[in-house]
């Protein structure tokens, strides 16, 4: 099954959180905080503004930084997934 975004909305799959820190200490899993880095895996065709399409600035395969607490958290096929607006990507990583 495939998740198809509308107007201005991503589907992302977070990339895993760091078992250990920089110092060597492996963390709990509930230590651990939220991942906010996360790739691109559907992007919905943009919003409408005054009648004009807005386009998408994220592609299907970036890797963006989303809002710690933004999003909707859905899971298909045993994935999880999370569903968030464009506004809600604060940056991609380069």
């Amino acid at each position: 099954m495939n998740i198809k975004p509308l107007a201005d909305r991503v589907v992302v799959k977070l990339v895993e959180a760091e078992e250990k820190t920089k110092t060597g200490i492996f963390l709990t899993a509930s230590a651990q905080e939220k991942p906010q880095v996360a790739e691109v895996v559907a992007v919905g065709p943009g919003a409408y503004e005054d009648g004009k399409l807005i386009p998408m600035e994220v592609k299907i395969g970036d890797k963006v930084i989303t809002g710690k607490y933004s999003g909707t958290e859905v899971k298909m096929d045993g994935t999880e997934y999370t569903i968030v607006k464009q506004s809600d990507i604060l940056a991609i990583v380069e």
